[in-house]
C-alpha cells in the first residue's frame, strides 16, 4: 500500500552504555519488517508506513478563557478578538466546516487501510477549579498537543494553558484500550498551573528573546507538539508552553534509549515546533525560512529545504495559528504525504523529492489552530527504533 525506500540507518541497540555516540557504523534499514510487539502503541519517527491514527474532533471547540499563557501565543492583531470571545464557542460555521474537512480526511485514511481513532467530544463550556483559579476547555481537536507517543509508550503532556487542564480526558478511553492491550501508558507530573508559573513581564514586543518565555521554571510544562522524533533523536524547541524542567522530565523519562536536543528559533510567539522545523522521511527536513537561523550540523547530510511561501489568503481567519500552517503536513509513509488542497507550492516541493502528495481540504480545519499533523496522533507505524545520525 505504501512504498518505503531504502535508507542509511543505525538499528539502536538496547544495550548501547553511550546513547551520546553516534559514530557507530552504518547498516542498511530492513524495510516492512516491524519487530515483534505485542503492544498496540509503536511509533519511533513521523514517516514510518503508518497502521492506527487518531483524528481529532472539532465538536464543541470553544474559545480559551483570556489568560497571559494565551496572550503570549498570539499575534497582536488576533488579541481584541480572542478577548472578546473568550470563553464562548468558536463560530458554528467555522466548526461545522472544520467537522466535515476530518469526515473528507478520515474516509481518506481508512481508503488506505489505515484505522482510524477518535476521542469522546467533551463539554468545553462546563467550567471547573482548583483551590487557585478556574476555567473553561477548549477542544479535542488536536490530539497531537496533549499526547505524545515515543516507541510503544503514550505520555500525557502536562499542559500550560488552564483551558486544557483536562485536556486529554476525551481520550482517556483510548488509552485505557491501549493499556490493557499492552501499551505503556505514562502521565507527566500534573502541573498546579498557579500564578507564579506565569511571568506576566515576559509579554510585549520589547521583551528580550532571552526573557521571553511566559512559562518560568516552577514545574514542568510541555505540549507534545513542541517535540518531533527521529528514532533515536528527538527535537523540541523552548516555547511558551514547554519550560526547560518539563524538557528535562522528559529526557529522564525516557532514559538512555533517547537523545533530546533542544533547537533554537527565530519566533516572536513559540508554541509547537511542527510549523517550523519538519523531518519528513529520513534525509529529509523542510524549515521555515523566516524562524530558522542555522540548520544543527547533525543535519548536514540531510536535504533541507525551506517552506514554500504559504498560499493561504491573508483574509482568511487564523485564529490560533500562522500561515505557515502549510508546513503542518502529515506523513503516511516516508513516499506518502497528505497536504492541504490549496497549496500547490508545498506539493511541488514534495514531489520534486519523489513523494507521492494526496491533496485533502482542511482550510477550516486551519481555523481553529492547526492542520493534518496537529489533528493526528500517529499510534501506531511499521517500523523500529533506528539511529538516523
Amino acid at each position: 500500500m505504501i512504498d518505503e525506500p531504502s535508507h542509511s540507518v543505525r538499528k539502536v541497540d538496547p544495550a548501547d552504555s553511550d546513547p551520546a555516540d553516534s559514530n557507530d557504523s552504518d547498516v542498511s534499514r530492513s524495510w516492512g519488517a516491524r519487530e515483534a510487539t505485542a503492544s498496540p502503541v509503536c511509533s519511533y519517527n513521523e514517516w514510518d508506513p503508518l497502521e492506527e491514527v487518531i483524528v481529532g474532533v472539532a465538536d464543541g471547540a470553544c474559545v480559551p478563557p483570556w489568560h497571559p499563557a494565551v496572550e503570549a501565543t498570539l499575534d497582536p492583531c488576533k488579541q481584541t478578538w480572542f478577548r472578546t470571545r473568550a470563553g464562548q464557542p468558536f463560530p458554528e460555521e467555522v466548526v461545522s466546516a472544520a467537522r466535515h474537512e476530518l469526515d473528507g480526511f478520515i474516509v481518506l485514511l481508512e481508503d488506505l487501510g489505515i484505522t482510524v481513532r477518535r476521542p469522546r467530544a467533551q463539554d468545553q463550556l462546563r467550567p471547573y477549579a482548583t483551590p487557585s483559579w478556574r476555567s473553561t476547555g477548549l477542544y479535542d481537536a488536536m490530539p497531537r498537543d496533549v499526547l505524545l507517543v515515543v516507541g510503544e509508550e503514550i505520555i500525557e503532556c502536562p499542559l500550560a494553558w488552564r483551558s486544557r487542564h483536562y485536556g486529554t480526558s476525551g481520550f482517556r478511553p483510548l488509552l485505557r484500550e491501549y493499556f490493557r492491550g499492552g501499551a505503556r501508558w505514562s502521565s507527566a507530573p500534573k502541573p498546579e498551573l498557579c500564578d507564579e508559573l506565569y511571568d506576566r513581564e515576559a509579554i510585549g514586543d520589547d521583551v528580550e528573546a532571552s526573557d521571553r518565555y511566559v512559562t518560568t521554571e516552577l514545574e514542568p510544562t510541555f505540549d507534545a507538539a513542541d517535540f518531533i522524533r527521529c528514532g533515536r533523536d528527538i527535537f523540541t524547541q523552548r516555547s511558551h508552553v514547554t519550560n526547560r524542567f518539563g524538557i528535562e522530565w522528559l529526557r529522564c523519562h525516557l532514559g538512555p534509549d533517547y537523545r533530546i536536543h533542544i533547537l533554537e528559533f527565530d519566533d516572536e510567539h513559540p508554541m509547537h515546533i511542527d510549523a517550523t522545523f519538519m523531518p519528513i522521511a529520513p534525509g529529509k527536513l523542510i524549515i521555515n525560512p523566516e524562524r530558522v537561523v542555522e540548520v544543527p550540523s547533525m543535519f548536514r547530510d540531510w536535504e533541507v529545504a525551506p517552506a514554500p511561501d504559504p498560499v493561504i489568503p491573508l483574509s482568511h481567519p487564523l485564529y490560533m495559528t500562522s500561515r505557515w500552517v502549510n508546513m503542518n503536513i502529515f506523513m503516511l509513509g516516508p513516499q506518502l504525504a497528505v497536504v492541504e488542497a490549496e497549496e500547490h507550492p508545498m506539493a511541488d516541493l514534495l514531489t520534486s523529492w519523489g513523494i507521492e502528495v494526496i491533496r485533502c481540504p482542511f482550510r477550516h480545519f486551519n481555523s481553529i489552530g492547526g492542520s493534518f499533523h496537529c489533528a493526528t496522533l500517529d499510534v501506531r507505524r511499521r517500523g523500529e527504533l533506528l539511529s538516523y545520525f
